[in-house]
Protein backbone atom coordinates (compact mmCIF):
# COMPACT_ATOMS: atom_id res chain seq x y z
CA UNK A 1 0.00 0.00 0.00
CA UNK A 2 1.46 3.57 -1.00
CA UNK A 3 1.08 5.51 2.07
CA UNK A 4 0.40 9.47 1.98
CA UNK A 5 3.38 11.41 2.97
CA UNK A 6 2.35 14.09 5.49
CA UNK A 7 4.52 17.31 6.36
CA UNK A 8 3.53 18.35 10.07
CA UNK A 9 3.19 22.41 10.36
CA UNK A 10 2.87 24.06 13.89
CA UNK A 11 5.20 26.32 16.25
CA UNK A 12 4.29 24.05 18.98
CA UNK A 13 6.87 21.39 18.85
CA UNK A 14 4.50 18.96 21.68
CA UNK A 15 1.50 19.19 19.23
CA UNK A 16 3.78 18.49 16.58
CA UNK A 17 4.79 15.86 18.56
CA UNK A 18 1.23 14.43 19.09
CA UNK A 19 0.28 14.31 15.79
CA UNK A 20 3.31 12.44 14.40
CA UNK A 21 2.35 9.74 17.13
CA UNK A 22 -1.17 10.37 15.81
CA UNK A 23 -0.47 9.19 12.39
CA UNK A 24 2.27 6.48 12.93
CA UNK A 25 -0.84 4.91 13.66
CA UNK A 26 -2.73 5.10 10.17
CA UNK A 27 -1.82 2.17 8.10
CA UNK A 28 -1.82 4.56 4.97
CA UNK A 29 -0.29 7.05 6.04
CA UNK A 30 3.92 8.23 7.03
CA UNK A 31 4.97 11.80 8.85
CA UNK A 32 7.54 12.84 6.36
CA UNK A 33 8.88 16.23 8.21
CA UNK A 34 8.32 18.99 10.15
CA UNK A 35 7.94 23.38 10.19
CA UNK A 36 7.65 25.34 12.66
CA UNK A 37 6.80 28.39 10.68
CA UNK A 38 4.61 29.29 7.76
CA UNK A 39 8.22 30.17 5.80
CA UNK A 40 9.49 26.13 6.79
CA UNK A 41 6.52 24.51 5.46
CA UNK A 42 7.06 26.20 2.31
CA UNK A 43 10.44 25.70 2.33
CA UNK A 44 9.98 22.02 3.47
CA UNK A 45 7.01 21.38 0.99
CA UNK A 46 9.26 22.53 -2.47
CA UNK A 47 12.03 19.81 -0.79
CA UNK A 48 9.77 17.06 0.41
CA UNK A 49 7.17 16.89 -2.21
CA UNK A 50 4.40 15.61 0.72
CA UNK A 51 0.78 14.77 -0.47
CA UNK A 52 -0.74 16.82 2.40
CA UNK A 53 0.12 19.79 4.71
CA UNK A 54 -1.11 19.53 7.93
CA UNK A 55 -1.25 23.53 8.32
CA UNK A 56 -1.96 25.91 11.85
CA UNK A 57 -3.42 29.03 11.16
CA UNK A 58 -1.17 30.84 13.83
CA UNK A 59 2.71 30.90 13.23
CA UNK A 60 5.54 33.07 13.19
CA UNK A 61 7.49 34.71 10.25
CA UNK A 62 4.41 33.52 7.64
CA UNK A 63 1.05 32.92 8.81
CA UNK A 64 -1.06 29.85 7.43
CA UNK A 65 -3.70 31.39 5.39
CA UNK A 66 -0.85 32.88 3.46
CA UNK A 67 1.58 30.10 3.37
CA UNK A 68 -1.90 27.95 2.14
CA UNK A 69 -1.87 30.26 -0.99
CA UNK A 70 1.49 30.24 -1.46
CA UNK A 71 1.73 26.60 -1.39
CA UNK A 72 -1.53 25.56 -3.51
CA UNK A 73 -0.10 28.41 -5.93
CA UNK A 74 3.34 27.36 -6.31
CA UNK A 75 2.48 23.17 -5.75
CA UNK A 76 -0.91 22.98 -6.71
CA UNK A 77 -0.62 18.98 -6.67
CA UNK A 78 -0.11 19.31 -2.84
CA UNK A 79 -3.31 19.95 -0.67
CA UNK A 80 -3.44 21.39 2.50
CA UNK A 81 -5.23 20.49 5.74
CA UNK A 82 -5.91 23.54 8.05
CA UNK A 83 -6.05 22.41 12.15
CA UNK A 84 -6.53 25.21 14.29
CA UNK A 85 -7.90 26.53 17.09
CA UNK A 86 -9.82 29.18 15.54
CA UNK A 87 -13.63 28.37 15.79
CA UNK A 88 -14.86 31.75 13.19
CA UNK A 89 -16.47 30.50 10.47
CA UNK A 90 -15.07 33.82 8.84
CA UNK A 91 -11.60 31.85 8.15
CA UNK A 92 -13.72 29.28 5.62
CA UNK A 93 -14.20 31.73 2.99
CA UNK A 94 -10.87 32.43 3.06
CA UNK A 95 -9.13 29.13 3.17
CA UNK A 96 -11.05 28.54 0.55
CA UNK A 97 -9.93 31.02 -1.99
CA UNK A 98 -6.32 29.86 -0.52
CA UNK A 99 -7.18 26.40 -1.70
CA UNK A 100 -7.45 24.54 1.43
CA UNK A 101 -9.10 21.32 1.49
CA UNK A 102 -9.76 20.64 5.13
CA UNK A 103 -10.42 22.77 8.46
CA UNK A 104 -10.20 20.80 11.91
CA UNK A 105 -10.09 22.25 15.05
CA UNK A 106 -7.77 21.54 16.94
CA UNK A 107 -9.76 20.15 20.33
CA UNK A 108 -11.44 18.05 18.06
CA UNK A 109 -8.30 16.28 15.88
CA UNK A 110 -7.75 12.81 15.85
CA UNK A 111 -10.28 10.99 13.87
CA UNK A 112 -11.34 14.23 12.23
CA UNK A 113 -8.04 15.37 10.93
CA UNK A 114 -7.24 11.48 9.83
CA UNK A 115 -10.86 11.94 7.93
CA UNK A 116 -9.62 15.02 6.29
CA UNK A 117 -6.08 13.86 5.67
CA UNK A 118 -7.70 11.17 3.31
CA UNK A 119 -10.37 13.23 1.94
CA UNK A 120 -8.03 15.97 0.84
CA UNK A 121 -5.98 13.18 -0.78
CA UNK A 122 -8.91 12.40 -2.36
CA UNK A 123 -9.52 15.76 -4.23
CA UNK A 124 -12.45 16.33 -1.34
CA UNK A 125 -12.84 18.85 0.56
CA UNK A 126 -13.70 18.53 5.01
CA UNK A 127 -14.96 20.96 7.39
CA UNK A 128 -15.31 20.65 10.84
CA UNK A 129 -19.46 20.40 11.70
CA UNK A 130 -19.52 22.73 13.48
CA UNK A 131 -18.26 25.18 11.72
CA UNK A 132 -20.22 24.07 8.97
CA UNK A 133 -23.38 24.63 10.86
CA UNK A 134 -21.89 27.93 11.49
CA UNK A 135 -20.92 28.92 8.07
CA UNK A 136 -24.32 27.92 6.47
CA UNK A 137 -26.60 29.72 9.12
CA UNK A 138 -24.16 32.59 7.89
CA UNK A 139 -25.26 32.62 4.41
CA UNK A 140 -29.01 31.77 5.68
CA UNK A 141 -29.43 34.87 8.11
CA UNK A 142 -27.38 37.09 7.01
CA UNK A 143 -23.97 39.08 8.02
CA UNK A 144 -25.27 40.58 11.58
CA UNK A 145 -26.93 44.00 11.63
CA UNK A 146 -24.70 44.40 14.81
CA UNK A 147 -21.59 43.71 14.10
CA UNK A 148 -19.10 46.06 15.95
CA UNK A 149 -17.12 48.71 13.58
CA UNK A 150 -14.46 49.50 16.21
CA UNK A 151 -11.90 50.09 13.38
CA UNK A 152 -13.14 53.22 12.84
CA UNK A 153 -11.45 54.30 16.04
CA UNK A 154 -8.07 53.54 14.46
CA UNK A 155 -5.60 55.48 12.68
CA UNK A 156 -4.02 54.82 9.47
CA UNK A 157 -0.90 53.74 11.04
CA UNK A 158 -2.39 51.88 13.67
CA UNK A 159 -4.35 49.77 10.80
CA UNK A 160 -1.35 49.29 8.82
CA UNK A 161 0.55 48.12 11.46
CA UNK A 162 -2.35 45.30 12.67
CA UNK A 163 -1.93 44.49 9.42
CA UNK A 164 1.78 43.46 9.25
CA UNK A 165 1.43 41.59 12.83
CA UNK A 166 -1.49 39.99 11.05
CA UNK A 167 0.40 38.69 8.34
CA UNK A 168 2.94 37.45 10.68
CA UNK A 169 5.39 40.44 10.80
CA UNK A 170 7.78 40.95 14.13
CA UNK A 171 7.25 44.55 15.58
CA UNK A 172 11.00 44.27 14.28
CA UNK A 173 9.96 43.68 10.36
CA UNK A 174 6.72 46.14 10.79
CA UNK A 175 8.86 48.77 12.06
CA UNK A 176 11.57 48.07 8.82
CA UNK A 177 8.58 48.68 6.28
CA UNK A 178 6.98 51.47 7.98
CA UNK A 179 10.06 53.19 8.43
CA UNK A 180 9.87 54.00 11.58
CA UNK A 181 11.69 52.49 15.01
CA UNK A 182 10.46 49.34 16.90
CA UNK A 183 9.40 51.42 20.09
CA UNK A 184 7.40 53.45 17.90
CA UNK A 185 5.40 50.40 16.72
CA UNK A 186 5.51 48.94 20.24
CA UNK A 187 3.46 52.25 20.82
CA UNK A 188 1.10 51.32 18.09
CA UNK A 189 0.49 47.96 19.46
CA UNK A 190 -0.28 49.43 23.10
CA UNK A 191 -2.98 51.42 21.74
CA UNK A 192 -4.22 48.88 19.06
CA UNK A 193 -4.97 46.76 22.07
CA UNK A 194 -6.57 49.01 24.37
CA UNK A 195 -8.72 50.22 21.78
CA UNK A 196 -9.96 47.07 20.33
CA UNK A 197 -9.35 44.69 23.17
CA UNK A 198 -7.49 42.08 21.51
CA UNK A 199 -4.50 40.42 23.14
CA UNK A 200 -3.06 37.62 21.31
CA UNK A 201 -1.57 37.75 17.71
CA UNK A 202 -4.31 34.88 16.82
CA UNK A 203 -6.64 37.54 18.05
CA UNK A 204 -5.42 40.14 15.42
CA UNK A 205 -5.55 37.72 12.59
CA UNK A 206 -9.46 37.10 13.15
CA UNK A 207 -10.09 40.86 13.51
CA UNK A 208 -7.78 41.61 10.79
CA UNK A 209 -9.23 38.96 8.90
CA UNK A 210 -13.17 39.42 9.74
CA UNK A 211 -12.30 43.16 8.25
CA UNK A 212 -11.21 41.98 5.02
CA UNK A 213 -7.59 43.18 5.45
CA UNK A 214 -6.56 39.97 4.92
CA UNK A 215 -8.37 39.22 1.57
CA UNK A 216 -4.86 40.17 -0.50
CA UNK A 217 -2.96 36.84 -0.08
CA UNK A 218 0.30 39.39 -1.07
CA UNK A 219 1.71 40.18 1.90
CA UNK A 220 3.16 43.62 3.21
CA UNK A 221 6.50 44.65 3.47
CA UNK A 222 9.28 41.90 4.41
CA UNK A 223 7.30 39.04 4.18
CA UNK A 224 6.61 40.28 0.18
CA UNK A 225 9.97 39.67 -0.74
Amino acid sequence: MKKLRILLADDHKMLREGLRNLLAGQPDMTVVGEAASGKEALEKAAELKPDVVVMDLSMPEMNGLQATALLRDKHPAIKVVVLTGHEDESYLTQLCKAGASGYVLKRSAGDELVQAIRMAARDQVYLAPTLACKALARLVTGPSANRETTNASLSDREKEVLRLIAWGHSSKEAADALNVSAKTVATYRVRIVEKLGLRSRAELVKYALREGWLNDFDAPGPLAR
